[in-house]
């Protein structure tokens, strides 16, 4: 991973998870135009949402044992269940493309095919930022530190107030 050394300090410790998370996205992203144009006689909307189902099962279990299996496990139920609320909001980003071309201007499927799968492509876009930062913060959290916890025997002190208990109007502290 020679090519590390070329991203900012603070984010090259992101690089393989983004890389783990960017592989899996591709395998269903793949998979998801595939289900999307294969459905896509029904209504962009619903192959939408369609696509969108079959994959997310697909994308948890990816994630959950490749990109983030050195992450604790919480409880099963929680986790997935804020996987696919995560992922709901993601489909309703993705569908509002499609929702916009097909209610908003009145594109047909049949005649504009290529504006709904160009528009579907940004939309997934703008989704995955949003879920790899959501997984990575909320689903799959990591484990405390020993940094993040507080030190043995010795509660934090409280910060001195002035008489009116502002402690911003301390004029100790602000002379």
């Amino acid at each position: 991973m020679r090519l590390l050394r070329f991203l900012p300090q603070r984010f090259q410790h992101l690089a393989p998870e983004a890389i783990a998370f960017g592989a899996i996205g591709l395998g269903n992203l793949v998979l998801y135009f595939l289900i999307f144009n294969a459905l896509i006689f029904i209504g962009a909307v619903k192959a939408t949402i369609i696509a969108t189902l079959a994959t997310t099962y697909l994308a948890y279990l990816a994630n959950r044992h490749w990109t983030y299996k050195d992450r604790p496990r919480g409880a099963q139920h929680r986790e997935y269940t804020m996987f696919f609320a995560i992922n709901m909001v993601g489909l309703l980003i993705q569908s509002a493309g499609t929702g916009l071309l097909k209610y908003g201007i009145g594109l047909s499927e049949r005649s504009h095919r290529l504006e709904f799968n160009i528009a579907t492509a940004i939309c997934i876009c703008i989704a995955t930022l949003f879920r790899f930062f959501t997984y990575r913060t909320i689903v799959f959290k990591q484990a405390p530190t020993a940094a993040d916890a507080p030190e043995p025997g010795f509660p934090p002190l409280p910060v001195p107030a002035d008489a009116d208990g502002d402690p911003s109007h301390d004029t100790a502290r602000t002379h």
